[in-house]
C-alpha cells in the first residue's frame, strides 16, 4: 500500500482502467481525510510521477480535427457529448493527482493538499456519472474516439506550479463554467433526467475546483510578491494556445474568485457592445 500522500497520486495515475482508477482516487482521498480528522496526518513524501498517467486501450485518441463531430440533437449526438465529458473528468482525475505528486519540492500548507485531494474526489465521482450517463444509453467510455490534446497543459508545465494552475483550473475548467449550463439545458430538452443531474453536480462542484486554483495562485503571488493578474496574463500567453473563447459565465466565474480583467483582455476579438463596461 503505498504510505505518503505522493506515492498515493502516483498509484493513481499509473492506473490504465476508468473505473479502477476512479475506485484509488476515492479510496486515497478517504484515507487522506480519515488521517487528518485523526489527528494522524500522511506525509506528503516524494514519488515520481509519469510524464503522462495510463490510459485504456479505449477510446482512440485522435487530434482534435480528427474527432467527428455529433449535432446534439439526435441520441448519438447525445452521447458523443456525454463521451467527451468523460473524457474530460478522467483526465481531470489525473490532473489533480499529478499537482500533488509533481511539485512535492515546493513547500505549500496541508490546505493545498486538502484542496486538489478534494478535488481529484469529485472528478473522480464526475467520471463514474458519466460512464453510468453513457451505460444507460447502451454505451460506454471507450465506445467512440477522444480528444489526444487533453493532457498537454499538464506536459507543457510540468516545472511551473503557477503555470500549472494558471492554466488547468483558472482557464480549462473554468471553461467548464461557461459551457455546462448550455450542455444541462440540451438533455432538459431531450427528458434525459440522469444527465440533468450528473451535469448539475458536475457543474456545482467545478466552481470550487476553478476557486482552488484561484486561491493557490494568489497564495503563490503574494509569496513571489507578483501582481496576479500581470502574471496570469504572461503564464496564459506563454502556456495556453490561443485566446479565451466567449462567452463567459461571469457570475461563476466571480463566485470562484475569477474577475472579468483576468480573462477579458486574453478573449477572442468581440464587438465593443458585448464587452463589460
Amino acid at each position: 500500500m503505498p504510505q505518503t500522500l505522493a506515492e498515493m497520486a502516483v498509484d493513481v495515475l499509473t492506473c490504465a482502467h476508468g473505473r479502477e482508477k476512479t475506485a484509488r482516487s476515492h479510496a486515497h482521498a478517504a484515507a487522506w481525510f480519515a488521517a487528518r480528522d485523526a489527528g494522524t496526518p500522511i506525509p506528503v513524501g516524494r514519488a515520481d510521477p509519469p510524464l503522462r498517467p495510463a490510459r485504456p486501450a479505449r477510446p482512440e485518441l485522435r487530434d482534435p480535427r480528427d474527432v467527428p463531430k455529433r449535432k446534439p440533437g439526435s441520441p448519438q449526438g447525445r452521447i458523443a457529448l456525454l463521451h467527451a465529458v468523460a473524457h474530460i473528468e478522467l483526465n481531470a482525475v489525473d490532473l489533480h493527482w499529478d499537482i500533488i505528486a509533481r511539485f512535492t519540492d515546493i513547500p505549500m500548507p496541508p490546505g493545498f493538499y486538502d484542496d486538489w485531494v478534494k478535488a481529484a474526489d469529485e472528478e473522480s465521482k464526475h467520471f463514474n456519472l458519466m460512464c453510468d450517463c453513457l451505460e444507460d444509453m447502451d454505451s460506454h467510455y471507450g465506445a467512440l474516439p477522444a480528444h489526444a490534446g487533453m493532457w498537454r497543459a499538464a506536459e507543457d508545465t510540468t516545472g511551473d506550479i503557477m503555470g500549472r494552475l494558471a492554466v488547468v483550473p483558472m482557464v480549462l475548467e473554468a471553461r467548464g463554467l461557461d459551457v455546462t449550463p448550455g450542455m444541462i439545458d440540451i438533455f432538459r430538452k431531450a427528458g434525459a433526467d440522469q444527465a440533468v443531474a450528473a451535469l448539475e453536480t458536475i457543474y456545482a462542484e467545478e466552481v470550487g475546483h476553478v476557486a482552488y486554483g484561484s486561491k493557490w495562485f494568489h497564495f503563490l503571488c503574494g509569496r513571489h510578491d507578483i501582481d496576479p493578474r500581470d502574471e496570469f496574463h504572461r503564464l496564459v500567453r506563454h502556456y495556453f494556445r490561443g485566446s479565451l473563447k466567449l462567452p463567459f459565465n461571469a457570475e461563476k466565474r466571480a463566485e470562484a474568485g475569477l474577475p472579468p480583467d483576468f480573462y477579458w483582455p486574453l478573449a477572442d476579438e468581440t464587438p465593443k457592445k458585448h464587452q463589460p463596461r
